[in-house]
């Protein structure tokens, strides 16, 4: 009887845990991935042709319309490069989203580092299926010939989450070395 009734408590629990998460997750996620499709077809559509700078602010920001037929930085594999960027994606994305689902409710910086990541990767998923090309980036900055490779809001969104996220797990580490298995007791214990 106990077991079941532990089983009822552990399934709202969770329930109410997604619940939690998903305020941060899914808004993050919709806001993300529809405001890099508008301005990848708003830069498709007045940037054209490829390869042509557009100066924003001088030299430092231009918008500049580039296929990335790669990865991050212009990784490239060869002919194959879409088919296997694309299946990773999707390997990256399921992991994500078991991280997703394990998520404490309360680390509410992990939840949203993870709706980062998983909203450019989708982003950007969703260019590669789209464009034969590759995915479509289009901010460029730099000063003169010195320029950071060219990029989009997925890339900004991507790159901000694996920062945070590389940062919550960090921190997590300490936390893990220090828990006890049940009956145990963490170094400091046995040190005092």
């Amino acid at each position: 009887m106990r077991a079941i009734a532990s089983s009822a408590s552990s399934a709202k629990k969770t329930r109410r845990t997604s619940d939690v998460n998903a305020l941060i997750y899914w808004p993050i996620m919709v806001v993300v991935v529809i405001a890099d499709l508008i301005t990848k077809a708003v830069a498709v559509a007045t940037l054209s042709p490829a390869g042509v700078p557009k100066p924003v602010v001088g030299e430092v920001l231009r918008w500049t319309l580039v296929y990335n037929p790669g990865a991050a930085f212009g990784l490239y594999l060869g002919q194959y490069s879409r088919w296997i960027f694309l299946c990773l994606s999707v390997a990256a994305l399921y992991i994500l989203w078991r991280m997703y689902r394990e998520t404490a409710e309360t680390d509410r910086v992990r939840t949203m580092a993870i709706a980062l990541v998983s909203s450019g990767a989708l982003g950007n998923l969703i260019d590669r299926v789209r464009h034969e090309y590759g995915v479509v980036d289009f901010i460029d900055v730099g000063i003169g010939a010195s320029r950071w490779p060219t990029f989009n809001i997925a890339d900004m969104a991507v790159s901000t989450g694996a920062f945070l996220l590389a940062w919550v797990l960090w921190h997590e580490a300490p936390d893990e070395a220090n828990a006890t298995p049940s009956g145990g007791s963490t170094t400091a214990d046995r040190s005092a």
